[in-house]
């Protein structure tokens, strides 16, 4: 209507500006040249006016017909992973440190000059090793004085003997007094006695000899000398250095109370099967990301809780013929076994948050993007375990997220299958961004 308004304006004005232009050229009107501005031709008026109504006219004329319809959008191309429960194994993760599993400290028995050190710092030493060498001399004069004299004590007890077998025929026949007999027995039997403190002496010499020659008692890794040759060892510095056992290996952690009852009450309500707290399967994790490629159990559980650290200590025992773990290395353990039944997990792109909490992106039945709210638990490896939230047969979008609106259509690209069991390859969008979370 508004247009063929225009159209009949423009039209009579068209009229009146021809019937001017024409009387202009008759001489019907004049105009002053003194006063151009103040005494202009009607028709004037009207030539810059034309151009434009006729400029809207012709625009507007667009407006009376049919109406064009905007174009259809595009659908947004992305990836999905259909949602399929399936039984997915659960891997706790902790901070643990090494510990040898039998650690000896080497010590000097006797004092004395250390005369020699007979092995190499932080090597592999093996059982009866020696690994320092004292100075015997003093020692073997002790031991030869000892000799010297269980042979004196060992004369006197004979000549005691002697005596006494001479004195018995003789008080039997009254020849001698009974006390003479008695004194006989007695300084036989205090040689006896002598002779069992001399060779007493000569064992104590002995092992003292054998104690200047230090060995160690196990199969284990050396550590520095603490002492060094020409050093004078007694009780303040008799300690020489350590060898630890490193086959087998214990790995210590810690496991709080929450952790604790979390897992006691995901296994009572069936959300997670335990294989049993010695068939725990332990995996050790190095600083560098490398996995250990030996496997151990469990081996000890302390039932005590710690008030200080708000933990309990559970400690597994590794093999390590190689030597690769030293004790007191930090290490992340692993523990293998548990179950979690009829889980669903899709990756950790997928999942964003919002203002209300966790969210995903969905293919409808129609190919339309639906945002659908989430329950996520813990991490495994790629993926997010989805609590509820999710149904099997449900498409998931992985990637693209950013070009989505709700309602919007949707083209597939690639499709794969939600399965927990094992990680998911990471796409383009794992890490969600701000505006993408925000969107929601």
């Amino acid at each position: 209507m508004l247009a063929v308004t225009l159209r009949r304006k423009f039209f009579g004005l068209y009229q009146e500006h021809n019937a001017l232009s024409r009387g202009f050229q008759q001489g019907k009107h004049t105009m002053r040249v003194k006063n151009v501005g103040a005494h202009v031709a009607p028709w004037a008026r009207y030539a810059t006016a034309v151009p434009v109504i006729a400029y809207i006219a012709l625009t507007m004329t667009g407006c009376g017909g049919k109406e064009t319809q905007a174009p259809a959008p595009q659908a947004v191309e992305v990836s999905v992973v259909t949602v399929s429960p399936s039984d997915a194994p659960v891997t706790y993760e902790f901070v643990g440190q090494t510990e040898s599993s039998r650690q000896v400290e080497i010590r000097a028995r006797v004092d004395g000059f250390l005369d020699n050190r007979l092995y190499t710092e932080g090597a592999m030493v093996k059982t009866n090793q020696v690994l320092f060498q004292m100075d015997r001399k003093p020692f073997e004069a002790r031991l030869a004085a000892a000799k010297g004299a269980l042979a004196q004590q060992q004369a006197r007890l004979k000549t005691a003997e002697a005596n006494l077998k001479r004195i018995k025929p003789l008080v039997a026949q009254n020849a001698v007094a009974q006390k003479d007999l008695d004194d006989a027995q007695g300084q036989r039997d205090a040689a006896a006695a002598a002779v069992e403190s001399a060779k007493a002496e000569v064992e104590q010499a002995t092992l003292d000899l054998g104690y200047t020659t230090i060995a160690t008692p196990l199969i284990g890794l050396s550590s520095y000398a603490r002492v060094q040759e020409g050093a004078y060892v007694n009780p303040q510095n008799s300690l020489l250095t350590y060898v630890s056992q490193v086959d087998p290996l214990w790995v210590d952690f810690s496991v709080s109370e929450n952790e604790m009852l979390n897992f006691r009450r995901d296994v009572e309500t069936g959300k997670v099967r335990s294989p049993g707290q010695e068939e725990f399967e332990v995996e050790i994790v190095l600083a560098d990301g490398s996995v250990f490629p030996r496997k151990g159990r469990i081996t000890f559980a302390d039932a005590t809780y710690n008030q200080q650290t708000g933990t309990f200590l559970i400690r597994a025992t590794l093999p390590n013929p190689e030597g690769i773990l030293k004790p007191g290395q930090f290490v992340r353990v692993r523990l293998l076994g548990a179950v979690r039944p009829k889980a669903i997990a899709v990756p950790q792109q997928a999942v964003l948050q919002g203002a209300k909490g966790h969210f995903v992106w969905i293919v409808d039945g129609e190919g339309k993007a639906r945002i659908r709210d989430v329950e996520v638990g813990p991490w495994q490896g790629g993926n997010w375990f989805i609590l509820a939230g999710l149904a099997p047969g449900d498409q998931v979008a992985v990637d693209g997220l950013a070009r989505l609106t709700v309602g919007a259509p949707v083209k597939i690209a690639g499709e794969g299958a939600s399965s927990p069991s094992r990680p998911l390859r990471q796409g383009p969008g794992q890490a969600s961004s701000s505006k993408e979370a925000g969107e929601k």
